[in-house]
């Protein structure tokens, strides 16, 4: 490997309205899905299934606090599977203070087994390199922990996603902790894509993270920065060295959050070598619709 794969997230509204989607991204590529409990299943499953037809690998995300029933749960999961194909999911918390339906944990909803029912093998759960408010570094975990012998039991392919950050050796240190906690599950991290420094800013605060915000000002060195573009080469460079510099390491690619456009972090991707090129888009349509807000929580 001479350059560090990527996966991108998008919105359901991205997925589905975007004419710049076909031929944009490599065959294959995972393509997560956000869920931030405003759009219906409907909504999600249409998203989930034009990613699948355009051949690219949907991964819907299941935001736990945000469920409501059992049987909303198991429905929404069969109509992933059965009508768009998904065999590979992200299961986060959420981030409500308070559930919204029946569950209130990620582990709750794996354990329902309806992911193994529907032939789901394969699952991202969520990493917090800067911590969190909601838990303990302790807890975090112990809640990894907790996934990963899940995965030993079930037979599930289990992987860490990260929320995105600017702090590239904190992240490959929180990584590569992992494996001395216990964790020896692979680690994908979490990236912003090209953006301008203002709306990478806004994006952090709407996320909840804080540090991220800290270290984005505090390494703009001055106000005409934050009128620039940042480039995610500062953060993904260092990582790619690391892994290249030391091929056990647990880290295995980048998470791509691309709040400056679908079409400006797919040419960086390409550009820096993450992704091969691929076919000319056959839309016209201006990529730098809303980026997802609701990342890894």
């Amino acid at each position: 490997m001479s350059h560090i794969g990527a996966s991108i997230e998008l919105a359901p509204k991205q997925v589905i309205e975007s004419q710049d989607l076909p031929g944009l991204f490599p065959t294959g590529s995972r393509v997560y899905i956000t869920d931030i409990g405003t759009d219906t299943v409907d909504t999600l499953t249409a998203a989930a299934k034009r990613v699948s037809d355009l051949g690219y690998k949907p991964v819907p995300h299941f935001a736990c606090r945000r469920l409501t029933t059992r049987t909303a749960l198991e429905t929404r999961i069969r109509r992933s599977a059965q009508e768009a194909g998904v065999t590979d999911v992200l299961v986060i918390g959420g981030g409500l203070d308070r559930p919204a339906g029946d569950f209130n944990s990620t582990m709750q909803v794996l354990e329902t087994g309806f992911f193994d029912r529907y032939g789901i093998t394969e699952m991202g759960v969520a990493g917090h390199p800067e911590g969190s408010p909601e838990f303990s570094e302790a807890v975090a975990m112990e809640a990894l922990r907790l996934k990963k012998n899940f995965g030993e039991r079930t037979g599930a392919k289990l992987r860490v996603v990260t929320q995105f950050g600017f702090d590239a050796e904190r992240f490959i240190a929180w990584a590569e902790g992992l494996r001395e906690a216990g964790v020896d599950l692979p680690v994908h991290l979490g990236v912003a894509g090209p953006a301008k420094i203002t709306t990478l800013i806004k994006y952090a605060a709407m996320c909840g993270v804080g540090n991220s915000i800290t270290f984005l000002k505090k390494n703009a060195f001055a106000l005409t920065a934050l009128a620039t573009t940042h480039s995610p080469e500062g953060v993904v460079g260092p990582i790619e060295r690391h892994v290249l510099d030391n091929p056990p390491s647990n880290i295995k690619q980048v998470h791509v959050f691309p709040f400056g456009g679908i079409k400006k972090a797919s040419e960086w991707l390409v550009e820096r070598g993450s992704w091969p090129s691929s076919e000319p888009s056959s839309g016209n349509v201006n990529a730098s619709v809303t980026a997802p807000v609701a990342a890894v929580q």
